[in-house]
């Protein structure tokens, strides 16, 4: 399985795509040819656990892995299924990808990638320490608690420094382990990945750099499996009839977890229309809309922090697809982006892309309306982003009145990890203190508070530097000779 960039001037492995992380132009890597899932495949996957499933999937992506070794770590990994899939109303289901470690939805990926970057280093021969980085609270978060303390590793996650939830903001500055380090960034979501692509890109650290995100190959790979394993759930629950398409709404961000329900179709999954919903930071929308994409606006902060953010830059790898692969008019496109801060596709790529995608965004009020009804409505309790997932789902059955198309909505972390904001949105109290906004939320709604995050009421932040971009290789390049 050879992977090729996005901009064009390289074919490697798939050991080769993860190590690098971009190709030498800047590009993303993507699959050169899409492995299919036949349907006596699929039929065998409804047997499965999850952790099956997902080392058939990434296996079939990433086949170099050794397939028992693979699959020995997904059942370690995910010793209970990290997927599971709630039945929220007549052909309406939650798909709950909040169950890991550290409550979101990046600890079904980041949590193999110990596994997968050693035994990608050892294919590629590499004998240098790896520097793992990670660019928002949440991929940021998994990472430091999946990698810390190994050998051979060191891991460093960088925020927005005043944008991300005051509960995030301790999860992540209270991280233990001693090869860990946690930086907050002047500035937005947006820049801490422009940092993160920009030290992938140096060959001078020492070290091998290696991104977390969804950059990275490796992650889009296992996240591709919880599409399928959503699947096979449904159907094996007799739900839906092998074959019979559905929906899934996203929250959108960064565009990995869209790419990557994408990639589930391109492999055979009988998936009909993908819809993308976003806050009022809705470049994404207003794209599928016109057709131009166009960063140069004003970045609002909202209470679903994790979607605040103008470029989409997994984006890159939906054009190259509606052009038709061709990496000189993506390397121009992207090139136009980052020298005017614009790009537009035509109207015959316009309307490839609409054939799959839609999307929609909520405003404040919006989101807090959609978490409120379905909470009167089914007593189920969803976090802020899942709550602007639900606000275009709705919106979506309002115009399409006789679709009968199952729609999965993805539920990308656990509400506690914003307390306050869903506590107001389903009883409409307003509290300042983060624990007091856990203690009325799980006494509205009895659901459980998970460990990690009750304990950090006893604990101290560790990490409490901020740094402006101009001082980041400073500390970065500090912390590796540590």
């Amino acid at each position: 399985m050879k992977y090729i960039g996005t901009r064009g001037g390289e074919k490697v492995s798939g050991a080769k795509a993860i190590m690098q992380g971009l190709s030498e132009n800047g590009g993303l890597f993507v699959p050169e040819k899409f492995p299919c899932v036949s349907e006596k495949e699929f039929a065998e996957m409804l047997d499965m656990s999850y952790a099956e499933r997902a080392a058939k999937i990434i296996g079939k992506l990433l086949d170099e892995f050794n397939e028992k070794e693979l699959l020995s770590v997904c059942e370690e990994k995910y010793a209970s299924d990290p997927a599971p899939l709630v039945r929220l109303d007549d052909g309406v289901y939650i798909l709950e990808l909040f169950h890991g470690p550290t409550c979101s939805f990046k600890d079904i990926a980041i949590s193999l990638l110990p596994y997968m970057f050693k035994k990608a280093g050892a294919l590629c021969g590499n004998d240098k320490e790896m520097l793992v980085l990670a660019s928002s609270a949440d991929a940021g978060k998994a990472a430091l608690e999946a990698f810390k303390d190994l050998d051979g590793f060191k891991v460093a996650a960088i925020y927005p420094h005043d944008g991300i939830s005051k509960m995030q903001k301790l999860h992540i500055s209270t991280q233990e382990g001693k090869n860990v380090s946690v930086i907050a960034l002047k500035g937005g979501h947006d820049d801490c990945l422009r940092a993160v692509k920009e030290i992938l890109a140096d060959d001078t650290l020492g070290v091998a750099p290696l991104s977390a995100d969804s950059l990275n190959v490796a992650v889009i790979a296992a996240q591709v499996a919880y599409f399928f394993s959503a699947y096979a759930d449904l159907v094996s629950s007799e739900q839906i009839a092998q074959g019979e398409e559905i929906d899934f709404t996203l929250p959108v961000g960064s565009f990995g977890n869209a790419i990557s329900a994408y990639y589930a179709k391109k492999m055979g999954l009988p998936l009909r229309r993908i819809h993308c919903a976003s806050n009022l930071n809705k470049t994404l929308i207003d794209f599928f809309k016109t057709g131009v994409y166009d960063v140069n606006r004003e970045l609002y902060k909202t209470t679903a922090p994790s979607m605040d953010m103008i470029d989409a830059v997994g984006l890159e790898r939906l054009i190259f697809e509606v052009s038709g692969r061709n990496y000189k008019l993506t390397a121009k496109r992207m090139a136009e982006l980052k020298e005017g801060g614009r790009y537009s596709v035509t109207d015959e790529e316009k309307s490839r892309i609409a054939e799959i995608f839609d999307g929609g965004f909520a405003g404040e009020e919006d989101s807090v309306e959609a978490m409120y009804d379905v909470f009167i409505d089914t007593g189920y309790t969803m976090d802020t982003h899942t709550g602007c997932a639900m606000k275009v789902a709705v919106d979506w059955f309002e115009k399409n009145k006789k679709d009968e198309t199952k729609m999965v909505i993805t539920a990308t972390a656990n509400p506690y990890k914003f307390p306050q904001d869903v506590l107001y949105a389903v009883t409409g109290n307003d509290v300042k203190d983060s624990f007091k906004g856990v203690k009325r939320l799980h006494a509205a709604t009895a659901m459980a508070v998970p460990k990690c995050l009750k304990e950090l009421r006893d604990k101290l932040p560790r990490f409490t530097k901020t740094v402006d971009r101009k001082k980041l290789n400073e500390e970065i390049s500090n912390f590796i000779k540590q």
